[in-house]
Formats: C-alpha cells, sequence, structure tokens
C-alpha cells in the first residue's frame, strides 16, 4: 500500500511548483540535479584539462630527453675544444710542409728535371693558373710523358725525396702502351704513355688567405717539418 502510493504522489508531482513537493523529494531532486551538474562539469572542463596534462606530460619528457641530451654534450665541451685545437696545431704543421707561393715555380722544374732525370720523354709538361682554395692553392698540370714501368716507378720515388712535401693528385690520367703491336707482349721495358693532369699544391700565405676570405687554422708556435713525403 506504501508502494502504490508513493507511485501515486510521484505521478502528482508538479514540476511547475516544485516548492510545494515534500522535502525529501526535494532533496532527492537536489541531488539528481547536482550529480548531473557534476557530471556535466567534468566532461566539459575536467575532460579537457586531463587531456591537456597529458600533453603536458609528454612534453615535459620530451624536454627533460632534451635536456639530459644537451647536457651530455656540454660535459664534453671541454675534451672537444681541446681536440680541435690540437687538429688545428697538427694541420698548421701539415700545411707549413707544403711550398710556399715563392718555391713553387722551383718545385715545378724540380718535378720536371726529376722526369727527365729517370729517362722518362716530357712530350708535354704546361703548368696552368693556380685555383685559390680556403687555405692552399692547386697547381694543375697537364702532362704527357713516356717511358717504361720501372722508369715511372723511379719518378714518384724521386718526387717523394724532393726537399720540400710534393702532394700530386691525378686527374683523368691514362697510361696506356706506346709504340707496341696490337697483340704483342707487354713487358716491364716496353714504352708507356702516361697523359693527363696532375694537380700539385701550395699553402696560402695570411695576406693571401685574407684575399680568398679563408679561416686560416690557428699557428701551433711549432717549427714547421722539413722533409719529402
Amino acid at each position: 500500500m506504501n508502494q502504490k502510493k508513493k507511485q501515486i504522489r510521484l505521478k502528482d508531482l508538479d514540476f511547475n511548483n516544485i516548492g510545494s513537493w515534500p522535502q525529501q523529494y526535494k532533496l532527492a531532486f537536489c541531488a539528481i540535479v547536482g550529480v548531473v551538474i557534476i557530471g556535466l562539469a567534468w566532461y566539459l572542463f575536467v575532460r579537457g584539462q586531463r587531456q591537456e596534462l597529458a600533453g603536458l606530460e609528454a612534453q615535459e619528457r620530451e624536454l627533460r630527453a632534451e635536456f639530459e641530451t644537451k647536457q651530455g654534450r656540454a660535459a664534453n665541451l671541454e675534451p672537444l675544444k681541446l681536440q680541435l685545437a690540437q687538429m688545428e696545431q697538427q694541420l698548421q704543421q701539415m700545411l707549413r710542409q707544403l711550398p710556399s707561393k715563392t718555391e713553387m715555380p722551383d718545385l715545378i722544374v724540380d718535378i720536371s728535371q726529376t722526369a727527365l732525370a729517370t729517362g722518362i720523354q716530357n712530350e708535354l709538361f704546361q703548368p696552368g693558373p693556380e685555383v685559390p682554395k680556403e687555405f692552399y692553392a692547386e697547381k694543375p698540370i697537364q702532362l704527357r710523358m713516356v717511358g717504361t714501368y720501372h722508369q715511372f716507378g723511379a719518378f714518384v720515388s724521386g718526387v717523394a725525396s724532393l726537399p720540400r712535401v710534393v702532394i700530386m693528385t691525378m686527374h683523368d690520367i691514362s697510361l696506356k702502351p706506346k709504340g707496341v703491336q696490337p697483340g704483342a707482349r707487354i713487358g716491364p721495358n716496353s714504352s708507356l704513355e702516361l697523359s693527363g693532369t696532375v694537380k700539385t699544391y701550395r699553402y696560402l700565405d695570411e695576406e693571401e688567405t685574407a684575399d680568398t676570405g679563408g679561416a686560416r687554422p690557428a699557428s701551433s708556435g711549432a717549427a714547421p717539418a722539413q722533409g719529402g713525403a
């Protein structure tokens, strides 16, 4: 009977006049409204804040990892600076072993004379204009030489024993038999023709380096090493 009365009373509730409701229904209605408000507030505000918090936590992890990486680099900065200074000193010493501007003409003559001294025929030995680089200059030489395998070996050995370090790089070089009949055997004393371009190098002094806009390695203060390669 009580349940039936309660159901009837629920049906008889007037939502347009909530003030006339019994006290327990008012409290229940207020509780339901409070729960709905709290649920909507969580859904609209707290949920978005939680997503933002998750994004900030991920960003914090990335920043922390980046900080640890940079901290490790900073810890190794001083040893790297010391290593760089040592490498610059070694490079400066190596550059000082190359021919200077005033020594270059004599060096070209020495290379040519070394070839003649080994019995090689210089059919073409034509130095070209220098090409300045950052802190050195390269000198191309077009050549065409005729000699035997052993003569070319003696030529390379003779260039290596020159007073100054001579660096020669070969470009578009071809080595082929000369005056040998097709199908004939090529022996150690067969004539070979070497043609192409070689480049030799010299270091730029401080004034020339300034003109090219290059950054010259820091001087080590050590005396330049002498001797051939």
